[in-house]
């Protein structure tokens, strides 16, 4: 009987808008169209494995208001089978939602997050006992503020969490948030030592080792993401780093055996957004590890999840099964 995957992190509710232009301070923008949709690492994650492959188990674990998101949150993720057991709501707080601006002509996103819920999210509220998975994930590292406190065994919460579910012979992962913070790489690296894996883009990688992806003239320089995967692998990742950008995606596993898979060549008018396009990778990558598939494979499949979500303004939408991803990346692979 299959065990499955629990996702544990933040939830959010997003509000899609469609924008013609993004503008200068004080200036006007026109909204073009306006959805809601479900975000952030637990729910994007979670329901974009729920469409790849309906025979794994799911388990939601986060916080969420007493509120009609939260409903909505609870409903969605159950229309798709998932246990949500693990969701606690919080009275008195606002389920955490963004407004996601996405420049209508390039994609080209903005984001205007209330944390809600996930700042009452804690340690305390994840019944380890009831976790029986083979994986668990958890997202994002410097957004869920209990869990990047500090702890004097474990470095941070987050990595307290992550040693407990190891200790249940479970393999963990985490997933990051591009931002600006000072103490950046000494939250991320707490964890790792207690990570099987970890599935992040160009941008979280180089800020976890503090060196730079890119080159001087700002494109991706693959001789600093190998270097990137080396550090993380020393930093205490035991088996695999991965790191995604819009170029494509790299693996590294702990015998330093590296891979790269391009991004697809999508038809012009193709991409319709990009909110959610990492959690889509990473689901991707998730479901081949569970499936236990060859690294250059389990690259080619979350490059094609990637680019199922670009098909659709919301984050989960776009997602397709196992069978028609195989299918995409056949129709729009590079060709060297």
């Amino acid at each position: 009987m299959e065990r499955g995957i629990a996702i544990a992190g933040l939830i959010t509710v997003d509000y899609n808008k469609v924008i013609d232009r993004y503008v200068e301070k004080g200036m006007l923008s026109n909204i073009l169209s306006c959805t809601r949709g479900v975000g952030g690492c637990v729910t994007n994650t979670i329901i974009n494995l729920s469409k790849i492959d309906p025979a794994i188990p799911l388990y939601a674990y986060g916080g969420i208001g007493n509120d009609e998101n939260g409903q909505y949150v609870l409903n969605t993720l159950r229309q798709h089978g998932i246990n949500t057991q693990g969701i606690k709501i919080f009275e008195g707080e606002l389920t955490a939602f963004t407004d996601v601006m996405t420049v209508e002509t390039t994609g080209e996103r903005t984001f205007f997050f209330a944390k809600g819920a996930n700042s009452r999210f804690s340690y305390e509220d994840i019944d380890f006992d009831a976790i029986n998975t083979d994986m668990f994930h958890m997202g994002y590292a410097l957004m869920l503020d209990p869990f990047d406190k500090e702890d004097p065994e474990h470095g941070t919460v987050m990595a307290r969490t992550l040693a407990k579910v190891q200790s249940k012979g479970i393999k963990t992962s985490i997933d990051l948030v591009s931002v600006d913070h000072e103490r950046y790489s000494d939250i991320v690296q707490a964890s790792l030592k207690y990570c099987n894996y970890i599935i992040i883009n160009e941008i979280e990688a180089g800020k976890t080792v503090n060196l730079s992806p890119y080159s001087t003239d700002g494109k991706i320089d693959v001789k600093q993401i190998r270097k990137i995967c080396e550090k993380i692998l020393d930093a205490g990742v035991q088996e695999l780093v991965v790191i995604h950008a819009p170029q494509g995606g790299w693996a590294m596993t702990s015998d330093g055996e590296f891979y790269y898979c391009p991004s697809l060549k999508l038809p012009p008018g193709y991409i319709k957004g990009s909110v959610g396009a990492g959690d889509a990778f990473c689901a991707g990558m998730l479901y081949s590890i569970y499936r236990e598939l060859p690294i250059e494979e389990s690259l080619k499949i979350a490059c094609a999840a990637a680019a199922c979500n670009l098909s659709e303004v919301d984050s989960v939408s776009g997602m397709k099964s196992i069978e028609e991803i195989r299918e995409l990346y056949e129709k729009y692979k590079a060709v060297p």
